[in-house]
């Protein structure tokens, strides 16, 4: 078993910056990658950002540009820096870690809003 735990999250303005964090910790072994996804009021959770244990990013299409992901692969800590926020950013972000053989978890999520 593995536990997520996120922080990071809170209100900011539009334009504003916010810095998510997520530390795995319990079975961190064979993790193949992680990442973030969100879920806004209404409507399905998608993916945000994630990054695999060799480095590799991947980012949905809305958020390059202003968001990036990185990794301590030493902590089994992952980051995802968020630029130039926008209203539309405001979700909940959840923490997902994949495993190489394919089982994933959660993290209980962060609450993000952006508002003037």
């Amino acid at each position: 078993q593995v536990q997520l735990v996120e922080s990071g999250g809170g209100l900011v303005q539009p334009g504003g910056s916010l810095r998510l964090s997520c530390a795995a910790s319990g079975n961190i072994f064979s993790i193949y990658a992680m990442g973030w996804y969100r879920q806004a009021p209404g409507k399905q959770r998608e993916l945000v950002a994630v990054i695999t244990t060799g480095g590799r990013p991947n980012y949905a299409d809305s958020v390059k540009g202003r968001f990036a992901i990185s990794r301590d692969n030493a902590k089994n800590t992952v980051f995802l820096q968020m630029n130039s926020l926008k209203p539309e950013d405001t979700a909940v972000y959840y923490c997902n870690l994949v495993y190489n053989s394919g089982g994933s978890w959660w993290g209980q999520g962060t609450q993000v809003t952006v508002s003037s």
